[in-house]
């Protein structure tokens, strides 16, 4: 028998190797770059310092209408709970065509969509009657919505900034600053306000986007904000202003340049009565809501109170390790000291062990603990679902209700990457039937660590009373499934619906996608979720 005669890696497997080998450098070499070099490689924040406009006794027209309600209940705020999208979106029309003083508008997404674009053309209407208008927009979602952007800060009384934005503003460029800076970039504003002449606040849930406003006939998010006119704007308004002057908010035309003729098509976009004709179908819909035509009657019934706080993390929550100021510690406080009930609404549940634990002992202790959230089906990014499924078994052995939203009560099964039909996004609590919260802050990793947030915190039965009635409307057989786990400890979910059934499988979702967020479950993501 002679020598075996040594095999070498065939040609094409060694420079597979060696693709692979120097992708993995490269990757490297971009977070090390990004790790040394991040201050430098970020936008610099160059805008002016600016501040909320003062009020005036009487200077627009939404002083003067308020005025005599705020007379009336001297000290306190008014608040309105919108929970119907078609209300949600006029109320931030209206208060953009009654101001006539200041808009200051923050959100994490504004969509290029129908609601989009109405409201972008009545923020140019306000700044075209004299209205100083400031916009700040996150920039994670606004890739290749430039020349919109720019469209409305040519405009001398519009301004609009971008929270940490990307420097490169699209294409494979932008992708790879996102490798480059991923332990900055994956810091995101997730506050949402629309404040009209420092006197009027909408604080919640909602984006700016057809799915939150009931425009969308394929998507429907069921969503909370809180409409506010008082004292308690004062407070927003100082919020909004701590993030416009943060180093964070960066003018967007110190980030790109348009012609001026891409200007005016822009503009012209925003005016064509192409849109007035495409969007009467759905105004004609906000004009019938009745909220609307008691708001035009003066029949509203606002809850007034002086038992609130709108409440934000700081705008460089990322750069504060102290935790100071962070609004985590505070809703998980108002959670701890609750003794009868505490029912929560959570789009996006991942509770991690020491949440799990704190909710479970609540439970031990003779609290009703309820939690509202996203079935598989429902939930828009698979792999939360899949950070929080792996907590269910110990929440029901806990004493933890749990409730997961179908896709609009239907029996059809979602694709493997979402599904047509109602979502959850609604971010809420009430304890005791007496204290609670409505905002953007979500019960995972993300909203505690990672993202900015912002809401409302108050202590009032009556507004504990709307919010508490959500809870049940979003819990009821029609809109949730509850999930229990049988004698067998296994996790299954009961349709309440007659006939009541038992579920197996996670209900309403496909094979493909169960199978998605099972592998999804594996990953080590979950401080990312």
């Amino acid at each position: 028998m002679g020598r075996p005669t040594p095999t070498h890696p065939h040609p094409a497997g060694r420079r597979l190797l060696r693709g692979l080998g120097a992708g993995v450098l490269a990757f490297a070499a971009l977070v090390a770059s990004g790790l040394v070099f991040n201050e430098q490689l970020a936008p610099r924040a160059t805008g002016a310092p600016s501040r909320a406009l003062p009020v005036q006794p009487a200077q627009t027209g939404i002083d003067r209408e308020l005025a005599p309600l705020l007379a009336a209940n001297p000290g306190k705020t008014g608040v309105i709970l919108l929970a119907d999208g078609l209300d949600a979106y006029a109320a931030r029309a209206i208060a953009a065509q009654k101001a006539g003083r200041s808009l200051d508008l923050q959100y994490y997404i504004w969509h290029d969509d129908l609601t989009g674009h109405l409201l972008a053309r009545e923020a140019h209407a306000a700044a075209e009657r004299g209205v100083r208008v400031r916009i700040l927009i996150d920039d994670m979602n606004a890739a290749g919505l430039d020349p919109g952007w720019l469209a409305l800060d040519a405009h001398p009384r519009i301004e609009l900034r971008l929270y940490n934005p990307f420097r490169n503003r699209q294409g494979i460029a932008r992708g790879i600053e996102l490798v480059q800076r991923v332990f900055s970039i994956n810091h995101r504003m997730h506050n949402k306000a629309w404040i009209a002449d420092g006197r009027v606040a909408i604080i919640g849930g909602r984006n700016i986007g057809e799915e939150y406003f009931a425009a969308d006939p394929e998507m429907n998010f069921r969503d909370l904000d809180l409409l506010m006119f008082g004292p308690a704007v004062a407070q927003a308004s100082g919020i909004f202003d701590e993030f416009w002057n943060s180093a964070a908010a960066v003018p967007v035309s110190a980030l790109g340049r348009e012609t001026p003729a891409g200007l005016r098509d822009v503009i012209s976009g925003i005016d064509d009565e192409a849109l007035q004709a495409q969007a009467r179908p759905y105004l004609d819909r906000v004009a019938a809501s009745p909220n609307v035509r008691d708001y035009l009657r003066q029949q509203l019934r606002p809850v007034w109170t002086d038992r609130l706080q709108v409440v934000s993390d700081p705008p460089l929550k990322w750069r504060d390790d102290a935790r100071e100021g962070w609004i985590v510690d505070t809703l998980l406080g108002q959670l701890r000291s609750a003794r009868r009930k505490a029912l929560l609404i959570s789009p996006y549940f991942v509770p991690g062990d020491t949440g799990t634990a704190g909710l479970t002992a609540l439970a031990a202790s003779g609290v009703e603990v309820g939690v509202v959230t996203n079935s598989l089906a429902a939930n828009d990014v698979p792999a939360v679902h899949a950070g929080y499924a792996g907590y269910r078994p110990a929440l029901l052995r806990g004493g933890v209700h749990l409730y997961e939203i179908k896709v609009r009560g239907s029996r059809e099964s979602a694709g493997p990457l979402g599904s047509s039909g109602a979502s959850l996004h609604t971010k809420a609590f009430v304890v005791d039937d007496a204290r609670g919260f409505v905002g953007s802050f979500n019960l995972d990793p993300r909203s505690a660590n990672l993202n900015t947030e912002m809401g409302v915190l108050f202590d009032d039965p009556d507004l504990a009373a709307g919010v508490r009635a959500e809870y049940r409307r979003l819990s009821a057989p029609e809109a949730s499934y509850q999930v229990f786990t049988g004698a067998d400890g296994v996790v299954r979910w009961l349709d309440r619906e007659p006939p009541p059934r038992v579920l197996d499988t996670e209900p309403d979702a496909s094979p493909g996608r169960r199978v998605l967020a099972r592998a999804l479950g594996w990953l080590p993501i979950e401080s990312q979720l």
